[in-house]
């Protein structure tokens, strides 16, 4: 551990306050402003390998394992006398949040492509967010309100979104075969999986549990295709499979910001060069930094949101957990 390793898990922790909890959970935004200035506490997250240091990772386990959504202080205490248990959970674990709340961010740009769609999600996690076609969708903007459901009807799975700058997608997509991609795929009828992904939601969010327990029963009764994997060796012997007359989609939301640049760089790159595939990603601001540079061109700043973007283009602002869509161009 050095000096420099600190100060910048320290300002890692800071800025999760500010840009990512502040608005979204008091709780977390308390718990990281906390962490960021407690040195103990610091000290231990070092002692993790990097990946396994965020704030997601850490909260989520300490919630899973009986810490509560206390103060602080009631944090720290618990932690130094369960440390153990959590560090290993959080060696064990990964931050692999499934919010299908994120399709309704997708939809706009699914909902204009032609065709059957043969879907592939890197990192896909349990795979929630592989049935966009089976969700009923609410958006609401300043000229009022549209829903869109399956061509089979309302679904018992809705999804709503607050839209800005766009108009609303009026369908949903037509979805002849669909996979995904994942280190470690979550079984999400297994019930001590799915009790992790519920951790993985913030305190506050009872909506978005409430969403995950009906997607898990969705998805549970048709499970997707999950194949264990890197995203670099896997996507293209994936993306073969894919049946003749569909248009191929790869996709992914807060994915890439969990590997080493030079992938991320590489994986952009493959994406690029396949003209056959729709490349859809949903990432934090600086993760793709193309991406941000168009975004910082129009003067916009994304202000803790994700930035969509359709084959490289950036095309809107999104709510990380699919709450929010503001169109670009």
């Amino acid at each position: 551990m050095t000096e420099l390793d600190a100060a910048s898990l320290r300002e890692y922790y800071r800025k999760f306050a500010l840009l990512e909890a502040a608005e979204s959970s008091p709780i977390y935004t308390q718990w990281a402003r906390g962490v960021a200035e407690d040195k103990v506490i610091i000290a231990r997250l070092l002692e993790l390998p990097t990946p396994k240091r965020q704030a997601n990772l850490l909260f989520a386990a300490a919630r899973h394992l009986g810490a509560g959504n206390g103060d602080y202080s009631s944090l720290r205490e618990w932690l130094l006398k369960n440390w153990r248990p959590t560090r290993e959970l959080m060696l064990a674990r990964s931050t692999q949040t499934n919010e299908a709340g994120r399709c309704a961010v997708l939809l706009p740009a699914l909902a204009q492509l032609s065709g059957p769609l043969s879907l592939i999600e890197v990192g896909a996690s349990a795979g929630l967010c592989l049935y966009p076609d089976r969700y009923s969708y609410t958006y609401r903007s300043e000229s009022g309100i549209t829903r869109c459901d399956p061509v089979t009807g309302p679904s018992n799975v809705t999804l709503d979104c607050e839209l800005r700058h766009a108009a609303p997608p009026t369908r949903v997509p037509e979805v002849a075969w669909r996979a995904g991609i994942d280190l470690n795929p979550i079984d999400i009828a297994d019930t001590d999986q799915q009790k992790w992904l519920q951790s993985l939601i913030w305190p506050e969010h009872d909506g978005r549990r409430a969403r995950l327990s009906a997607a898990a029963e969705l998805v549970a009764a048709d499970p997707p295709r999950l194949v264990p994997g890197d995203l670099l060796d896997t996507v293209e012997s994936l993306a073969a499979e894919a049946p003749a007359n569909t248009q191929t989609v790869v996709f992914h939301s807060a994915v890439l910001a969990y590997v080493e640049p030079a992938v991320r760089e590489r994986f952009a790159a493959l994406m690029r060069e396949r003209e056959d595939i729709v490349w859809i990603s949903n990432e934090g601001g600086g993760v793709l930094p193309d991406v941000l540079a168009q975004v910082s061109d129009l003067g916009v700043q994304p202000d803790g949101r994700f930035v969509l973007a359709v084959d490289g283009r950036a095309t809107a602002l999104t709510g990380p957990h699919g709450q929010s869509y503001e169109g670009l161009m």
